[in-house]
């Protein structure tokens, strides 16, 4: 379901907005460039479906992330973080009408990324105080917890697509990896180049908050180590570490938790490249590494489902 373009031209007349522009669709937000009244240059993110569903996440409310994503980036911005400024949050009284986020647009001029600023800005991002909010995707449960039923499910959801699936970890062996973890500070859990704005290699704003937990750094530095196996992501995580440690300790790379928590993003991405866009030539070599990498948790090979 697309957003209609009649909705989107009637949402600028009426708040004043002119050289609107598409930048950019994902799964659940459609996201537009445009102008308003006083010259400046904004983003709004429109939400075509209030509710959606995909094999990583089947009930996803999309109102839900849209507020989540005005109080955290509301919240960072007025203690200094770089981030997308949120300027108004218009929640839809109709179903034919989306809900909005409009924020202020900020440019980037396409330069590399300096992955020693990013892990400085990291470090800032998890020494700082959390948001009053249950974030989405905690389903009001703790960390470790979200985390563990999250793969179980998804790593069911892989086994419909991929023949001679394993059984999943252990459960017993799987909590005693994440035991652990504790809730410390605001993750992002999305952090790669798409997510960055940049001027001269150096971050200007860190979007689209929708995967944020209030978790262990650990959790962090576990997805940007399985994000960097891709190139299009620009991460080098041994530079990131060597930034953020300018600033506060990096967790150490044998973490107790690391494992498990390279394995949750694992299974998520084999689901995106086998489900939610198709990659075959990605598609399965990931789902391979994500059961290398339950082997290695569990000390043993996988067996069948």
């Amino acid at each position: 379901m697309e957003i209609a373009q009649d909705t989107v031209a009637r949402l600028a007349d009426g708040w004043r907005l002119d050289d609107v522009r598409l930048v950019g669709r994902g799964l659940e937000f459609t996201v537009y460039r445009a102008r308003d009244v006083e010259g400046r240059a904004v983003v709004l993110r429109l939400a075509p479906r209030r509710f959606d569903s995909n094999a990583n996440d089947p009930d996803v409310d999309t109102r839900a992330l849209l507020v989540q994503e005005y109080e955290i980036t509301r919240h960072l911005a007025g203690l200094g973080l770089p981030v997308a400024e949120p300027l108004h949050l218009h929640l839809a009284d109709r179903p034919d009408v989306p809900d909005v986020l409009v924020a202020r647009y900020v440019d980037d001029d396409g330069s590399p990324l300096d992955n020693g600023d990013l892990g400085r800005l990291l470090a800032r991002l998890h020494g700082l105080p959390a948001p009053r909010l249950a974030p989405v995707a905690t389903e009001a449960r703790g960390c470790a917890e979200v985390i563990q039923a999250r793969l179980e499910r998804r790593w069911r959801e892989v086994g419909r697509l991929v023949p001679d699936w394993p059984a999943p970890p252990d459960r017993a062996v799987l909590a005693g990896h994440l035991a652990g973890l504790t809730g410390r500070g605001l993750v992002h859990l999305d952090v790669r180049s798409a997510n960055l704005r940049r001027r001269r290699g150096r971050v200007q704003a860190l979007l689209d908050w929708s995967n944020a937990l209030v978790a262990d750094p650990v959790v962090e530095f576990a997805r940007l180590t399985e994000y960097a196996r891709y190139a299009e992501n620009e991460l080098d995580v041994e530079a990131l570490r060597a930034g953020y440690a300018t600033v506060r300790e990096a967790p150490p790379q044998d973490a107790t938790a690391m494992l498990a928590c390279r394995l949750d993003t694992a299974v998520m991405l084999a689901l995106v490249f086998l489900s939610e866009a198709p990659d075959p030539e990605r598609g399965p070599p990931a789902a391979a590494h994500a059961r290398e990498l339950a082997e290695r948790l569990t000390g043993r090979p996988g067996g069948p489902a």
